[in-house]
C-alpha cells in the first residue's frame, strides 16, 4: 500500500497468510502423481494448461511410461500424441524426454532433492523445481506461477514481473515452514477468487488487506487501523 513501511507490510503479509489459511484449509497440489518423477513431468506439462487437462493426459502417459527409465526410452512421436492436448506439445515432449534422460544418466533414475540439481535438468525451471521440492519431498518452497504473480502484484507484496524476484520478495514475508502451503493456498485463491478477468473483490477473504480494488477505482488506499488489525487476528 502507498506509504506502507516495511514493518506494516510484514504485518499485513502475516494477516494475509492467516486469512488464506482460514479460507483454504484443504488446499493442496492439484496435479496427480505417485512419484517425484511423475510430479516433475506433470508440472512441466502444466505450463499454459489447466491441471485438470494435465491429469487426464498423465493418466494415460504414466500407465505406459511411469518412470524416468521408461520415458527416457520412449518414442517421441508416441509421447507427442499423448501430450498434445496440453498445448505446445512438441516442446513439452522435448523437455520431458530430456528431463527423463538426465534423471537416468546423471542421477540413477532418482529425482534429485536440491534446487540446484533440479534446475540443472534440461526442461526444468525454478518454479517446476520448487513444486517438486515442496510437494514431493516436503522441503519448503515458494513456486511462483501466473496465479501467484497476479495475486501478489494486486496485494502489493511484490511489484516485480520476474517470478524469481517475486519469490525472493515473498521469502522475506512468509515464514519458511509455511512456504509450500502458502503457495497452494495463494494459487487456489487466484483460481477461485482473484481471477485475471473477473476478480470477486466484494467477497474476497483478503479484501481488508488488498489495495487493488481501491486502486482500480482511483480511490486513495485504505490504511488498516489498530482496531481493525485486532479484529482480524
Amino acid at each position: 500500500m502507498s506509504g506502507e513501511s516495511v514493518a506494516e507490510r510484514e504485518r499485513r503479509a502475516c494477516r494475509i497468510g492467516r486469512a488464506l489459511e482460514r479460507a483454504y484449509p484443504d488446499a493442496e497440489c492439484a496435479l496427480r502423481y505417485d512419484t517425484p518423477f511423475q510430479l516433475l513431468v506433470a508440472t512441466i506439462l502444466s505450463a499454459q494448461c489447466t491441471d485438470e487437462k494435465v491429469n487426464e493426459v498423465t493418466a494415460v502417459l504414466f500407465r505406459r511410461h511411469g518412470s524416468a527409465r521408461a520415458l527416457a526410452d520412449a518414442d517421441p512421436g508416441e509421447i507427442e500424441a499423448i501430450v498434445r492436448p496440453t498445448g505446445f506439445y512438441r516442446q513439452k515432449t522435448k523437455s520431458i524426454l530430456a528431463t527423463a534422460r538426465d534423471v537416468v544418466e546423471r542421477f540413477g533414475g532418482e529425482v534429485p532433492k536440491t534446487l540446484e540439481e533440479l534446475t540443472s535438468l534440461r526442461g526444468v525451471a525454478r518454479k517446476t523445481a520448487n513444486v517438486v521440492l515442496g510437494n514431493a519431498f516436503g522441503i519448503p518452497a515458494l513456486a511462483v506461477d501466473t496465479h501467484m504473480k497476479r495475486v501478489h502484484q494486486r496485494l502489493e507484496l511484490s511489484a516485480s514481473d520476474d517470478p524469481d524476484r517475486i519469490e525472493r520478495d515473498l521469502m522475506q514475508l512468509v515464514p519458511e515452514p509455511d512456504w509450500t502451503l502458502y503457495t497452494q493456498r495463494a494459487i487456489r485463491h487466484g483460481r477461485v477468487c482473484c481471477g485475471a478477468r473477473a476478480p470477486r473483490c466484494e467477497t474476497c477473504p483478503l479484501r481488508a488487506d488488498c489495495p487493488w480494488p481501491d486502486a482500480q477505482r482511483g480511490a486513495p488506499p485504505r490504511r488498516a487501523t489498530a482496531r481493525s488489525e485486532k479484529r482480524r487476528r
